[in-house]
């Protein structure tokens, strides 16, 4: 049996309520409009979806979406995938680039670990879409200090399955001396495949956390499609036009009629005879 978590369902009953008021107000001329209603976002805008039961993983995708809109990539309001389980090919298609985010609850299991609605969509909804080519950043929540061997599991979870929907994925980060963990399936090649926070242990950590990986994604391109555009090939040259040479001018024929019978034609460097009877022609080299 499926338990929405308690902030996405306090958000969607508030949304709800604050809509039915607009309808009512709408033939008055009134132009509010729910605070908790998402604004249509243009194909290339990052969003970033999560799941939660505590309410930790939304407060750091709130930081997420604050520093995005600071650094001026448009992003709505963090969508709490709870809200969206059977829709999510619609919602996915509306942007660019996803970073989604998971708390770990079920430490113990092998898969589905979140507790979360994702744990509904791996291995059915969300494991039918193919999103190859999709740019997808990952972060998840853990408590280094109580399960510090199992530290943001279904952070890796997360990672593997959007992976293997074709996604281009972002954001892998160092494991620096902050960290105080012992072990964490979230670990791929010797990093964190995406951001881990501690809100229980370390929450004055996560703010300058989320500062440095949201700038990190920006410096990978995640914003812009997977890299910055490459510059366009500069075209070559083309071959330049052949410029023939002038002819050579020809040097003015002086006209001889030194000779009985012949006509002879100097240019200055030989003499050219014409026999006007015969009409017989000689070249004879001018002494």
């Amino acid at each position: 049996m499926k338990v929405q978590c308690t902030y996405c369902a306090l958000s969607l009953a508030l949304a709800s309520t604050v809509e039915s008021f607009t309808t009512i107000l709408a033939p008055f001329g009134t132009r509010h409009r729910s605070a908790f209603a998402r604004s249509s976002t243009a194909i290339d805008a990052t969003a970033v979806f999560f799941g939660t039961s505590t309410g930790n993983t939304e407060e750091v995708a709130d930081l997420m979406v604050a520093k995005l809109n600071e650094l001026g990539h448009e992003a709505p309001e963090p969508i709490c995938v709870d809200g969206v389980v059977g829709d999510l090919k619609t919602e996915f298609s509306k942007y660019e680039a996803l970073i989604v985010g998971t708390p770990t609850w079920n430490t113990g299991a092998d898969t589905e670990r979140s507790g979360t609605a994702w744990d509904e969509v791996y291995y059915g909804e969300l494991g039918d879409l193919d999103l190859s080519g999709k740019n997808v950043a990952v972060f998840g929540l853990g408590d280094q200090i109580s399960y510090g061997e199992n530290y943001a599991d279904a952070t890796g979870e997360l990672h593997d399955v959007f992976s293997k929907l074709g996604c281009k994925i972002f954001g892998a980060t160092e494991i620096d001396d902050s960290y105080e963990h012992e072990a964490s399936k979230a670990i791929k090649d010797g990093k964190f495949c995406g951001l881990l926070c501690d809100q229980v242990n370390q929450d004055d950590l996560s703010e300058d956390r989320v500062d440095k990986w949201v700038k990190q994604l920006v410096s990978e391109g995640f914003m812009s499609g997977g890299g910055a555009a490459a510059a366009p090939a500069a075209s070559a040259p083309e071959p330049a036009e052949a410029i023939e040479a002038p002819p050579a001018s020809k040097p003015a024929v002086e006209v001889i009629h030194s000779r009985d019978g012949w006509v002879g034609h100097d240019n200055g460097e030989s003499t050219l005879w014409v026999n006007s009877e015969n009409r017989r022609e000689s070249y004879l080299t001018k002494n």
